[in-house]
């Protein structure tokens, strides 16, 4: 597992790598007809010589996507993280091989013809695709390949984004159904391995070099930064909410108004290319288009500062969003949350210097706030959105603020949306995910805790006077088969009654799994499964199935009390 985990974070990092020169080159090709894979995601797309053609590269990519993915691999479309989700809870980590090249294609056409999506979902789905694989090639447990699926995640997002903490952060709030020392470590290696192979590439910088913050060098002007990073947070909290809700309902409208997928989506895509025409038009930037990063640093640089400017940019790539995935695209929701939060967050941080312009305080980190408040309200992974903003800004002034505005947006949009923007996909089709992690505390018991020691023995050939004493009174739970002193199976419930129409080696289950006291419930679950025994035998030495070595036993009652006795502690 650590060497394929290493192999992962390779891909990962190499998967990073390509996927940006896929971006390049379509970008290049579509908006100015060269072959280069020159990409930088920071820089504002130049204004093309004839205006109006921003408004079919969008289409003509929409054609391509659209094939690729009704003949392919339509899990490729969307952001590709509930799929990942769907495959770990619902098809026990597998992902189809072809998703690989089917997702890196299609969302870097998205992307490179101007879509609002963001790099992450792409390359979460990519680097998870690959960990399965692995996982499906070389023989192991399910619990492993969804290990594998998960360290492939963290990989992609750290190579993409030089985040290794917000890659392992993903990893454990979303991916991983079981969180241990172990599991953390593995995904751990892929993430720091992915890592350092993009930074041969890419660089070591953060995405976003920013000035840096002073805001709590004043106690008073950080004191009355957190204190406005309450409402800040609900405010973003119930944004997020109507995002996610958004996203969707764009999708209904489009399935439900037009039957043909490629019309579908050229249609889309044509809005939105007539949004970026108009905004070139009124702004001298298409603003709204493609992964938007260099809108977020005139934010955080306060370049832009016009509030009003900033909430029509907010609505302008909130509509844009809805249009580029609702119609079909594929790509992630990460950096449009990154857009609109620090629209909203900088907006908010303007208006409040205007009513008090005596604070002095600085929209910048209102901005970072938002964005990571967006991001962990939208998504429900809080601590992956405030390690991951940290590591794209290097800056910790605005980590305080950061924290609680998150929590509480997440808080906010939670008591709106119960299911978040990944959740909600699979909800609508009837697949429901756990919204919380939490210790399976029943597992950390041993079998002696849990067994039954009311039982008893029958030896064949003396069911008569077994019948004879069992015709009155209560009899023990179970009763254990026996021959020549070596246990032979366990009989079936209402032993007594059924007896009088079948001879006894009839009722005989003779499919036991055996164990000893100190065994774990997770391998004592895992055994019965894998021999699909119904019961299990506890004993001083497990391999002796001497009768006089039996110390209880194991059903399906005794699992169940086990849990149903935790219950207190789950939420």
């Amino acid at each position: 597992m650590v060497v394929l985990a290493l192999v992962v974070g390779i891909f990962g990092g190499l998967g990073s790598i390509v996927f940006s020169m896929l971006i390049g080159l379509f970008y290049n090709l579509f908006h100015f007809g060269v072959l280069s894979i020159s990409f930088d995601a920071n820089s504002y797309t130049a204004a093309l010589s004839f205006a109006p053609l921003i408004i079919l590269i969008p289409i003509m990519g929409s054609f391509i996507v659209t094939w690729i993915t009704y003949t392919f691999a339509p899990e490729a479309r969307g952001h590709g993280v509930p799929e990942v989700m769907n495959a770990i809870y619902y098809k026990e980590g597998h992902i189809r091989p072809v998703v690989v090249l089917a997702k890196a294609i299609t969302s870097a056409i998205s992307i490179g013809t101007g879509g609002s999506v963001g790099r992450e979902g792409p390359i979460i789905q990519i680097g998870s695709a690959f960990g399965s694989v692995l996982g499906q090639w070389i023989t192991m447990p399910t619990r492993q390949r969804v290990v594998l699926v998960a360290a492939g995640a963290a990989a992609g997002i750290a190579g993409t984004f030089n985040a290794p903490l917000g890659g392992m952060a993903f990893a454990m709030e979303l991916m991983l159904v079981s969180v241990s020392a172990r599991s953390v470590a593995l995904v751990a290696m892929a993430s720091v391995t992915a890592t350092y192979i993009s930074r041969l590439y890419h660089g070591s910088g953060q995405s976003f070099d920013v000035p840096g913050l002073v805001s709590f060098a004043n106690p008073y002007i950080g004191l009355l930064t957190l204190a406005l990073c309450i409402p800040l947070g609900l405010i973003i909290g119930v944004t997020a909410a109507g995002f996610l809700k958004s996203i969707y309902w764009f999708e209904d409208r489009f399935n439900t108004g037009i039957g043909n997928p490629y019309l579908r989506h050229a249609t889309g895509m044509g809005l939105l290319g007539l949004l970026l025409y108009i905004l070139m038009e009124t702004t001298g930037q298409y603003y709204a288009g493609g992964v938007g990063y260099a809108f977020v640093l005139d934010v955080l640089r306060q370049t832009l500062t016009n509030p009003v400017l900033l909430l029509a940019l907010f609505a302008a790539k909130l509509l844009a969003t809805g249009l580029t995935l609702g119609s079909g695209a594929s790509g992630g929701i990460f950096s449009p949350s990154l857009f609109l939060g620090a629209a909203l967050g900088a907006a908010f941080g303007q208006v409040v210097n205007m009513v008090f312009p005596g604070a002095q305080l600085e929209p910048a980190v209102f901005a970072i706030a938002g964005m990571a408040a967006m991001v962990g309200g939208s998504t429900g992974a809080v601590l992956t959105a405030i390690v991951m903003i940290f590591e794209q800004t290097r800056d910790y002034g605005a980590i305080l603020p950061t924290i609680i505005t998150t929590s509480l947006a997440h808080v906010a949009r939670e008591r709106l949306s119960v299911e978040t923007i990944y959740t909600l996909k699979l909800a609508r089709r009837g697949l429901w995910l756990p919204k919380v992690l939490q210790a399976s505390t029943a597992s950390a018991r041993r079998v002696e805790s849990i067994m039954s020691t009311d039982f008893e023995f029958l030896n064949i050939g003396e069911v008569e006077a077994w019948q004879a004493t069992h015709t009155v009174g209560k009899a023990p739970r179970h009763t254990i088969i026996v021959k020549d002193g070596k246990v032979v199976g366990m009989a079936r419930d209402e032993l007594r009654y059924l007896l009088r129409d079948k001879p006894l080696e009839e009722l005989v289950d003779s499919t036991l799994f055996f164990v000893t006291p100190d065994t774990l419930m997770p391998v004592l679950l895992r055994g019965m499964r894998a021999k699909k025994a119904r019961r299990a035998l506890v004993l001083r030495q497990r391999r002796s199935q001497a009768a006089a070595d039996v110390l209880g036993v194991v059903t399906n009652r005794e699992v169940f009390q086990a849990v149903q006795d935790r219950m207190d502690l789950m939420e």
